[in-house]
Order: C-alpha cells, then structure tokens, then sequence
C-alpha cells in the first residue's frame, strides 16, 4: 500500500478505535462532532476505492462498484443527517433508505467483479461448499433478525416493503461473503477477506439496529454504530492492498474441496432448526436452514460421484499403458488369469514381441519421435486385431497379444508381427516374436509369459545372427564380383531357385533363409583357384579338377572364420555330395547330406546346365530338367528334385510352357555325353 494512502488508512482506523471507546463510555476519547466526522471518514473510505479504480485498470471495475456502494451509504446518511434527524418520525421510503439500500446489491456486484477471474472452472462440489455456508448463515441471520423485525411491521405497505428489504439484503450480501470465503478456503484472497470484515461489522451493527428500533430501545450514538462506518475503512484497505501480495495462492479455489465447511456449516443449520423447537422463529429461517441441508445431500451425492468416477479413472489408469492407450502388464495378468481360471479354459495364443532397432531410432531421432513411432505401432497392431483379440504394451518395447488359437488366430499372430515393423532413411525398426499356446503349454500367467519370453529372445538371438551372417555374406560377394562379375550373376540365380525349392519343401522360414544364403556363397571357395582355370576353354587335367573340387572345403573354411556363418559353412561343403555317396569331398550318402547341400546341389546342377560356359554352350530348357530328371536317386535327392520341378512348372505358368515331365512317356532330347557339372 502506499505511504500517504496507508497513513490516511491508519488516521481513519484510529477515528474508529475512538468512536467505538467513546460509545462504550470512555468520555475522555477524542471522539469529534460525531454527526458530521463519520460522514467525512465515510466519504473518504469511498473515494479511495473509486480513485483505485480510476488509477489502474486491472479490477477498474470492481472497485469502482464497491467505491459506489460505500458512497451511496454516505449520501443517504448524509440526507439523513441534515434533513431527518431532529424528525421523531421519519418517512418511509425516503432518500436515506435508497441511499441505505443501495450498498448490499452493490457491494454483492462488486464482489462478484473481484471475484469472477478466479472463480472459473469452479468444481461444482466446492461451488456447493459456498451455497451451504451462505444458506447456514442467511438462515441464522434471519432467525435473529426476522422475526422481531416482522412482529414490528404490519400489512403490505410501501413503508413495510422498505423496512423488511433490510433484514432481506443483509442476509444476502453475507450468504454471498461467506459462500466466496467458503469456496476460497486457505487459498483466499486476503482482500476478500478484509472486505468480509466489514460486511460482518455492518451486517452486526445493522441487526442490532433492526432489533432494538422493532423493540423502541435503540439510541444512537451507542457503541454498535461504528460497526456501519468500518466497511469503509475496510473496503478502502481491501483497495489498496498489492494484488500479488493479497493472494495466498495464484487461485481463489481451493485444490482440493474440503469436507470442513459444508460439516461446519450443516450443524449450523442444524442448530438454527433445534433452536425453532424451543423458539418461535420465522419461515425464511426454516427454509433456509433446511436448503442448507438439502445442500448437504447434494454435496453427499456429487462427492459419492466424484470418488465413484475416481475410482474407475485409477481402475482404468492402473491397467492403461498411458501412452498407447494398449492395456499394460497389469491388465495382460488380469487377462491371462480370467481366461485360465476355469476346469476347462477356452484355447488361445500368447504373442510377446520385443521391437528391434529401437533403440537406435530413439538415440538418432529422440525420446518424442520414439513415442511416436510406439504410438503409431500400437495403432497399427490395433487395427489388424478384431475382437476377441486384444494387443497390450507391457514394457518399454515390448508388446503382447491375445489371439484365437487355430488358423484364424495365426493369421492374427503373423500380421501383428508384420506392422510391428517401420523403415525409413537411416532406421529400420522389427520385431522378434515368441508364443505360447494357452493351456495347453503353460497352466498360469506368469509360466505362459516366461516361456513366451524364453521363444521371443531365443527368435531375437537368431535375428542377430542371421543379421550378422547377411552382413558378412555381403562383404564376401563384394570380393566375388570383383574377381567374377559374372558369378555374382550365378549365385543370385541359384540363391533364388534354392529358397522357392526349400518352400516348396515346407521347409520353416529360418531354414528357408539359410539355404538361400547357403546358395549365394556355395561358390565363395573359389576366389582362390587361378582365373586360368575357372575360364579355361577345354578340359581339366586331373590336377587342375583336384584344385577345383577343393573350392568347397576353402568356401567352408572361409565361413567359418566367421561364427555367424558356420552352419551355412556346412551347407557349402556338401553343395557337390551325391545322393549315391560318389560326390565330393566328403562321399556322403543320402540323408547324411545337409538338407541345404542337397538343395544347392540341384539349384547349381541346373543353373550350370542353362547356362554358357567357356567349355560349352547352355543346354536347353528341356534337356537340363530331363538331366536332373534323369539323375534322380543317383546324382540327386528325389524328393529335392521333385520339388524343384514343381517350382519350374509353377514359373512356367507366368512365361513359356514347359513338357510335362510327369509324364513317363514323355520324349526329351538327351544330351550326347555326360554333362560334368563343377
């Protein structure tokens, strides 16, 4: 507050201090010419908040209206004073009681101006808090004060109307202080506060008037007069204050809404209603007292909903993954045991996907793109699962899903694997998946997710070992297109001819993926025989073909060097094993050959066949079939060949047709010698 606004404040409370010991007998206060000083203290406590709204614009307003209220008090003193004091019967209405009356209506607006910033987004249970204070004590104060006020009035005149409008607008100017004072509870404005102040010492002072005037005992210049002129020393205080300074917090609502005030002010209610068993108390009293109450079953009612809508919203975040919107863990327990805890538990499937390369995208692009990319999978996997599946993200990265067992629900499986993928420029992001089938492999929730883990990680291993392995079998086709660029050519035509034979075995998709690897490097031995020899134009001298025949066991030594390419070293060795045990360099038989060696066998035979060579010109389409035909159970696994035949005819759907070679009549040109195959 400012020095000399501070010092005219202190002047005019200390005026008060006088006036209230002079009214309780203490001649030797200085108290002045009462009849025309309180008129001055109250014209200057109206001035002060009319010129504080004038100076600054933030709560203009406000202050300017409550400014008006205390200066329309004053006047209607003042023509009191100078027109009606020495009349021993005043008339009713007159312009004292316009000026009198006008102060409650407009001090209840300028509150409300003050207030209405801070009161939005009120919580209707705190809204209720300050209809119960407010009800409790307009019921109180109209059990004092009615009743007399009433026995004093009789019929319907204007007179009576202006005289019942006190006790009336008393109460609702303090129904509406004490409401906000409930609603603003510790985090109050202390100017609100102060202004209450002065409605508390105008709403006494103005009871005690109506009692004493409706009993003919009033006499004035008693010590309950001050009470009317402190609501100017207050609102001129209220004005002044610093705004930042006022607040005990930024809000006038509370937080949280207390069960303090409308308990406080129920047994207020409460007692007004006992106190009408003994006494006689007038009707408004009664009413209001028992709002009051109803008020307090509402609050009851909107505080059951409240912890009601609590309740679920915590049910619902406890089992809700916050930023996917997916059920968590929790809710993937509670899932796993409702559906296992029965005698005889519907089948279905534990998926467990843990993302890779996620990490990676997180440390380049951010934590916020991370969650972005977790929410758009989540979305994704959402969408391909219709109910009664359900996804959930237990983890970090991690996902689980909820299918149907059988077809229907492998479909679910696989295609919730496939959109758990996203690829960019600088970023790929999969998954590695494990799946337990429910009951039947896991009897509880927590055995089904450690063995879905168990499967997911050991799937994950694989990944980055197969991963591994592509990288190194990329470095090792760089060196062979440099030394052969026309080799690079053949092991891709092998390579593909060998995955569509494995699937067309029904081989499973990891070995599908080995053989084709196997197929693209079964020729990596060569890079140290002689290119004199690899393009020699006749044939090989017995030394010349003991050094190629070795490339397959240089190719397995080559790979081994690497220990995510072992097993595919193996495949190499055997890829010229024969089904009758004459091949090389090992004489396997049959089955003791690799799957994958007999595979590459048959793939290479024929792309060798159907291909120029520096020796000899590519045979024909039909020849080489009837070559591999043909050796079918001596150089070549029948089954192999079988297969490999079903995926030629399949092609030739798409191009040229082919002789039917299921056919035993069918006539094949031979060729005129045997065909070495290297």
């Amino acid at each position: 507050m400012p020095r000399p606004i501070r010092g005219v404040v202190v002047i005019l409370g200390a005026w008060l201090v006088a006036c209230e010991l002079h009214g309780l007998g203490i001649r030797w206060a200085p108290s002045g010419p009462e009849k025309w000083l309180h008129l001055v203290m109250m014209g200057i406590g109206a001035v002060l908040c009319i010129a504080r709204g004038l100076i600054r614009p933030r709560e203009r307003a406000a202050w300017i209206v409550i400014g008006l209220a205390v200066l329309a008090w004053t006047l209607g003193e003042l023509y009191f004073t100078a027109v009606l004091w020495s009349d021993a019967s005043p008339p009713v209405p007159s312009p004292a009681d316009a000026g009198y009356l006008s102060l409650p209506p407009l001090i209840i607006l300028g509150v409300v101006l003050l207030t209405r910033s801070r009161v939005r987004g009120l919580p209707r249970m705190v809204f209720v808090d300050g209809l119960i204070a407010g009800l409790a004590v307009g019921a109180m104060s109209a059990a004092i004060v009615f009743q007399p006020v009433l026995d004093s009035l009789h019929g319907l005149s204007i007179s009576v109307i202006t005289n019942f409008a006190y006790p009336v607008l008393d109460l609702i100017m303090l129904g509406v202080l004490i409401g906000l004072l409930a609603i603003g509870g510790r985090r109050l404005d202390r100017r609100l506060g102060v202004l209450a102040l002065g409605v508390l010492c105008f709403w006494a002072s103005d009871t005690i008037y109506l009692i004493k005037d409706a009993a003919g005992t009033w006499v004035s210049g008693g010590p309950f007069d001050p009470g009317w002129w402190t609501i100017a020393e207050c609102a001129a205080i209220a004005a002044w204050m610093d705004p930042e300074k006022a607040h005990a917090g930024t809000l006038l609502i509370r937080a949280r809404p207390s069960i303090r005030v409308p308990v406080a002010f129920a047994l207020v209610a409460i007692a007004v209603l006992v106190a009408g068993s003994f006494t006689t108390i007038t009707v408004p009293a009664v009413v209001l007292a028992s709002t009051a109450l109803a008020a307090v079953l509402l609050r009851l009612v909107l505080t059951f909903r409240a912890h009601q809508g609590m309740l679920d919203s915590s049910r619902t975040e406890a089992s809700t993954d916050p930023l996917t919107g997916l059920g968590n863990r929790r809710a993937l327990a509670a899932a796993l045991g409702a559906r296992l805890d029965h005698d005889e538990p519907d089948e279905f499937v534990l998926g467990l996907f843990d993302l890779d390369g996620f990490k990676s995208y997180n440390d380049c692009f951010g934590h916020a793109a991370g969650d972005a990319l977790l929410q758009r999978l989540a979305r994704a996997v959402e969408s391909v699962l219709p109910a009664p599946a359900a996804a959930y993200r237990i983890g970090g990265d991690e996902f689980c899903v909820l299918v149907p067992a059988g077809e229907v629900g492998e479909a679910m499986l696989r295609a919730a694997h496939s959109v758990l993928a996203e690829r960019g420029e600088g970023f790929a992001v999969s998954a590695s998946a494990g799946s337990v089938r429910l009951p039947q492999e896991a009897a509880d929730p927590s055995e089904a997710l450690r063995l879905a883990d168990q499967r997911m990680y050991e799937d994950k291993h694989s990944s980055r070992r197969s991963g591994a392995a592509k990288e190194v079998a990329r470095t090792l086709l760089c060196a062979l297109e440099q030394r052969d660029p026309h080799l690079t050519d053949h092991l891709s035509d092998v390579e593909r001819l060998a995955t569509k034979t494995a699937k067309a075995l029904g081989l499973p998709d990891d070995q599908i993926e080995l053989i084709g690897l196997g197929a693209e490097l079964h020729d990596v031995g060569k890079v140290g025989i002689p290119e004199a020899i690899l393009n020699k134009p006749g044939s090989l001298s017995d030394e010349e073909w003991a050094l190629m025949r070795g490339h397959t066991i240089a190719g397995q030594r080559i790979l081994d060097s690497s220990p995510a390419l072992t097993t595919v070293g193996r495949l190499v060795r055997g890829s010229h094993e024969r089904w009758d045990g004459k091949g090389y360099p090992d004489g396997l038989f049959a089955a003791a050959i690799p799957l994958g060696a007999r595979v590459i066998a048959v793939c290479d035979s024929y792309d060798a066949m159907t291909s120029d060579r520096s020796y000899r010109r590519a045979m024909s389409e039909e020849v080489a079939l009837a070559e591999l035909r043909a050796g079918a159970g001596s150089q070549f696994d029948p089954q192999v060949v079988a297969a490999f035949l079903r995926v030629r005819e399949q092609e030739a759907w798409a191009g040229a047709p082919l002789p039917d070679l299921a056919r035993p009549d069918a006539q094949i040109a031979r060729p005129a010698g045997p065909v070495e195959i290297d």
